[in-house]
């Protein structure tokens, strides 16, 4: 079993490269501090997640387990940088968008919940303000800030920090030696920490090292979430062989399948770790985090594919899948047999209803539009809106 900092490797020879660039970094960020660089605050309850480390730390499973918190109550957006997209400045997405058109995790947001307004914006400020005056979407109630804890001009109401358990910020190092981004005293920032994907078998002494490393503010949350792993879904149903075509779980894997590991992800190892006990074999065939596929990519997932004794399967991301979709060229044999694992966050410690307390309890506060407001002495109308007098931002140092 691998534990924490345990995917953390330091370039010992670009130290010194490291330390200018936390010059810069500090420079800036104390340029924010300090007032001269002014970060923006809006009337609306507005949910900032993402980390300060490069790669993957469960940003989007995060995301998504706060819009499903929100869909059946209040109206939710989702505003993302739309990494690697095709497109410039503001797009809300609808139902002819693209990966192209909007980036691969919008897109996943978009297919997987069509309720919630999914729009990207690499300037935050003004994706906020299209959000909350054009007609489209004016009715939205609260903004979640994807992948947005180093955008410091939007001042969010609460600022959620991801660190993954296998990347502990205390033991990484700055860029380009390391993978942080900003010195790990960027966590004063949040309100709220999460360690993310944490082995099922913590035990409670390993959660208060934990605690104790971290060293976090009593003005902040310290939360643990583990990753759970839904039925696999072919991508392709209506193509799929009988018996690849039904959604199934990681136990129903006959024991001696041959898996295809397809990942254009930061940090797929987590992945092969959990996949081991369920098939005979992994082989990883992987790409950069957020890879547009080529030809020459796909020739290479048919030919590896190919390459495997039957029984065999394919299994990818639903990261990756939004990327798979609209592709050219996947054999015949590679589309029957090809399946997305979703993935969902699962809080340790019985955490859970104590996070939605204080998610909920923020935008109750703030919101002059939801019906999350409405109480036995005050029930606001239907027809409500966001104008009028200013909420104060509700920050858990007050409580």
């Amino acid at each position: 079993m691998r534990r924490e900092g345990d995917f953390i490797s330091i370039n010992e020879w670009l130290l010194p490269l490291s330390w200018i660039y936390s010059i810069v970094v500090r420079f800036r960020n104390r340029m924010f501090d300090l007032g001269i660089l002014k970060s923006h605050t809006y009337k609306i309850p507005v949910i900032a997640v993402g980390n300060i480390t490069v790669g993957g730390a469960g940003k989007t499973p995060h995301v998504e387990h706060l819009v499903r918190l929100f869909q059946d109550k209040i109206q939710v957006a989702v505003l993302s940088r739309g990494y690697k997209r095709k497109t410039r400045g503001y797009v809300l997405a609808d139902a002819d968008s693209t990966v192209r058109d909007i980036g691969d995790e919008p897109y996943q947001m978009l297919r997987k919940f069509p309720k919630a307004y999914v729009a990207v914006d690499k300037k935050r400020n003004n994706g906020i303000v299209r959000l909350t005056t054009d007609e489209a979407t004016n009715n939205v109630d609260v903004i979640l800030l994807d992948d947005a804890y180093q955008h410091r001009y939007v001042k969010p109401g609460i600022n959620i920090l991801l660190i993954d358990y296998h990347r502990l910020i205390i033991y990484d190092r700055m860029l380009p030696a390391g993978r942080l981004r900003e010195p790990s005293k960027g966590k004063q920032r949040a309100d709220m920490v999460i360690i993310t994907k944490c082995p099922k078998d913590l035990k409670p002494m390993e959660f208060r090292v934990l605690t104790r490393a971290l060293n976090l503010f009593p003005y902040q949350d310290l939360f643990f979430t583990t990753l759970e792993y839904g039925r696999l879904e072919p991508l392709f149903p209506d193509e799929a062989s009988p018996v690849a075509s039904a959604e199934k779980p990681l136990a129903e894997i006959p024991a001696e399948t041959s898996v295809l590991l397809l990942t254009g992800i930061a940090s797929p190892q987590q992945m092969i770790d959990d996949l081991e006990p369920h098939c005979k074999s992994i082989t990883p065939l992987t790409f950069g985090d957020h890879h547009y596929f080529k030809a020459k990519d796909i020739r290479r997932i048919n030919e590896a594919f190919e390459a495997l004794p039957e029984p065999r399967m394919i299994i990818t991301t639903e990261k990756d899948a939004a990327r798979l979709y609209e592709v050219e060229g996947l054999s015949d044999d590679v589309r029957k047999n090809l399946f997305a694992l979703p993935i969902r966050i699962k809080f340790m410690l019985d955490q859970e209803e104590n996070f939605n307390h204080k998610i909920l309890s923020y935008v109750q506060k703030n919101s002059r539009n939801s019906i999350l407001v409405k109480t036995k002495d005050d029930i606001k109308p239907k027809d409500s809106n966001h104008s009028g007098e200013r909420p104060r931002r509700i920050s858990f140092r007050d409580n």
